[in-house]
């Protein structure tokens, strides 16, 4: 292995060094970002337009963790809600017992297990065959218990018309609520043809309920990207749409919207969908 690690550190300084760059090996990661003040949840929804292997469209995101859907490599749909520990590193074997993440809530059919490579933490994935051009609703819950907070994962089943709650994950956060809202469309297949094929979402009707008990719309989204050399950084762009905004990366998309820009949803609607779970409109 560390042969073969030598080889392509050699094969890029080369490439470096003749005036030649590296060829990108995935599309650019691309994210809007949210501005909300403090939260007890998010809802989002989402509509994939777009899709390859090797996706991963987050509808909610936030400062300690990330819910949305991915298609798999072997092409398979399913949804995933993980959260990170508080400590460092990346081997989730090492995080002392008192700072893992805690499992309260494990729904049918959902898998939880650890994760590490990117930080460490609690995962959960279950099987759902969403399609393209359907509504994606997800909801992220944070209950403040003394010093940790527990996050519950809210999924919306198309065909039974109901929620699912997915899984309860508890980790300590000093007490702190929502904040750091986000979404992204990511490509973690990363083989160079992925580069090739497009990958587009649309965000809209956002909501949160505050600290304070407010009910407040999501209007706006900054529009962000990865910078890392390996992905094709000119191959994104996001715009407006008719009642959301959209992010695409990859395949033939040129980019228009400008990298660190605002942009606002077309239309806001005056309240929150009214068949929420019960307990988050209380």
């Amino acid at each position: 292995m560390k042969r073969i690690i030598h080889s392509l550190i050699l094969l890029l300084s080369l490439a470096v060094t003749s005036g030649q760059s590296a060829e990108p090996t995935a599309a650019c990661s691309i994210h809007f970002g949210w501005p909300a003040p403090a939260s007890t949840w998010f809802y989002n929804e989402a509509t994939v337009k777009k899709s390859t292997r090797g996706s991963y469209f987050m509808v909610c995101g936030w400062n300690t963790g990330y819910f949305g859907i991915q298609e798999l490599g072997d092409g398979r749909k399913v949804a995933i809600f993980s959260v990170w520990d508080p400590a460092e590193g990346d081997n989730p074997e090492h995080v002392p017992l008192e700072q893992r993440v805690e499992v309260l809530h494990e729904g049918k059919g959902v898998e939880v297990s650890r994760f590490g490579g990117e930080g460490t933490g609690g995962k959960s994935m279950t099987a759902f065959d969403w399609k393209i051009g359907e509504k994606v609703r997800c909801i992220v819950q944070a209950t403040i218990e003394g010093g940790k907070t527990a996050y519950a994962g809210w999924l919306y089943q198309p065909v039974k018309r109901q929620w699912k709650h997915l899984v309860t994950f508890r980790v300590t956060t000093g007490g702190k609520p929502l904040s750091g809202l986000y979404s992204f469309v990511e490509d973690f297949r990363r083989d160079t043809k992925s580069v090739t094929e497009e990958r587009r979402c649309e965000f809209g009707n956002g909501w949160v309920k505050t600290v304070d008990g407010k009910l407040q719309a999501i209007t706006e989204g900054k529009f962000t990207c990865s910078r890392a050399k390996s992905e094709a950084q000119e191959l994104i762009n996001a715009g407006q749409t008719e009642g959301a905004l959209f992010l695409a990366t990859g395949g033939e998309v040129r980019r228009v919207a400008q990298v660190n820009s605002t942009l606002k949803l077309p239309s806001v609607s005056t309240q929150p969908p009214q068949d929420l779970p019960a307990e988050l409109l209380k």
